[in-house]
């Protein structure tokens, strides 16, 4: 496998692709769509030996979710739909101004160009990665993991099949995929610097460390979810229950489930011992700091136990929730500041000041108030779909999607301009 022939490919068929007209884009998106949902059957069956692979390999519950396609292709293909029904990005204006000398400057998106995506475990990547590149202009150059090999190759096959009749402004180039689970091409892919334009890895931290450490391109990095819940004095305790359990327990192998429950010290005895029950009859159980289990009575609750060193810095990605009572509104701000990853929180109150507070103290690509966090995403958000969910701040945060998928270039307009 040749990756300098590859980034050269990838580079012209941006170039084509960021010419092409949004109506062919969206057609392209649309016969994807309809593609995935013909030929489920043959994706499935490629899953299926993944996910034996892994199950095989003692892959954990989360990396097997992760993984699974089954009863996930009609949603797939939804998000690629409203990929298509969304504003083309390209071209369009962010600002414009006549200066006093009469020359009109604007500013117009433009796509970056080549983007090289790196991820692990999650084969709905494939699709959402692609469909955002090509609505967006960009080429791409993919790069699964080896547990999922199978089911990215099948994926790939039918999306490219279904662009062949596109391909006069989309190129086939214009999406590649590296087939060789060899680690070597990881590393060759992020010293493509004469081609790839962006690195975009979407996995554990091992893997962001390793593209930040051996990159020669640009790397947006984020995903890594350690996301609190705090419960103020002053929050609804029925609504309460409902949020913090839509966000553990109902998809807990994702980086936007809640890890950490914050509880206001004049509610924790009431509150407590309800989230135990409610949260526990689903399979959650519960790591609580010496507050908390005061609060619980020193519960001999079998899923109660004392929290570790490590259990307020620590992403389970599985029915595991850290518990820590706080004395109030500025120990909870404290203790999030000090232990999130700046990837999403959210605060349970009545009290608008206190949520203005926290919306204001609390840098994180995603704050909440009332409401779950995991609405961070993509397609939650409006956006169709995501890219990955960044959580640093240079050049986007939180789902990257179409907009942060494109940089921009100044357009200036003169009748004859020369500067004195």
């Amino acid at each position: 496998m040749n990756l300098i022939d590859m980034g050269k490919r990838a580079k012209a068929a941006g170039g084509l692709l960021g010419r092409a007209p949004t109506d062919v884009k969206n057609a392209a998106l649309l016969a994807i769509a309809d593609a995935l949902e013909a030929n489920a059957e043959a994706i499935l069956s490629a899953n299926t030996l993944d996910l034996t692979d892994a199950r095989a390999k003692g892959l954990s519950e989360a990396m097997l979710d992760r993984l699974n396609l089954h009863n996930r292709i009609g949603e797939i293909a939804a998000d690629v739909r409203s990929v298509a029904t969304l504003p083309d990005p390209v071209g369009a204006t962010i600002e414009a101004r006549t200066m006093p000398n009469g020359l009109q400057v604007s500013k117009r998106r433009t796509p970056l160009g080549v983007i090289g995506v790196i991820y692990e475990s999650r084969p709905n990547v494939t699709v959402d990665v692609i469909s955002l590149c090509l609505k967006s202009g960009n080429a791409v150059i993919l790069r699964g993991g080896s547990e999922t090999l199978r089911s990215n190759m099948a994926l790939v096959k039918v999306i490219r099949d279904a662009l062949a009749p596109f391909s006069a402004d989309i190129p086939a180039d214009a999406i590649q995929y590296i087939d060789d689970t060899d680690r070597r091409y990881v590393l060759e892919l992020l010293k493509l610097h004469q081609y790839v334009d962006m690195i975009i890895p979407r996995g554990g931290n091992t893997l962001h460390m390793f593209c930040r450490e051996n990159s020669v391109i640009p790397v947006i990095t984020g995903g890594i979810g350690i996301c609190h819940i705090f419960v103020d004095e002053t929050a609804d305790l029925d609504a309460a229950l409902a949020i913090i359990h839509n966000a553990k327990v109902q998809r807990p192998s994702v980086c936007n489930a809640a890890e950490v429950l914050l509880v206001h010290e004049k509610v924790a005895a009431d509150f407590l011992p309800r989230v135990v029950d409610h949260l526990g009859a689903s399979g959650v159980t519960f790591r609580a700091e010496p507050r908390a289990l005061a609060a619980l009575n020193g519960s001999a609750d079998a899923r109660v136990s004392p929290a570790g060193a490590e259990d307020f810095d620590t992403e389970w990605l599985a029915l595991i929730l850290s518990v820590k009572v706080v004395s109030g509104l500025d120990e909870a701000i404290t203790h999030i500041q000090h232990h999130h990853t700046q990837h999403s929180d959210s605060i349970l109150t009545e009290n608008p000041d206190h949520a203005t507070q926290f919306i204001d103290a609390i840098d994180s690509a995603a704050v909440y108030v009332n409401a779950s966090t995991r609405f961070t995403d993509g397609s939650q958000l409006g956006l169709g779909a995501e890219m990955a969910i960044s959580t640093q701040k240079l050049h986007a945060r939180g789902p990257l999607a179409l907009e942060e998928l494109t940089t921009y270039k100044w357009v200036i307009i003169g009748e004859g301009h020369v500067r004195g």
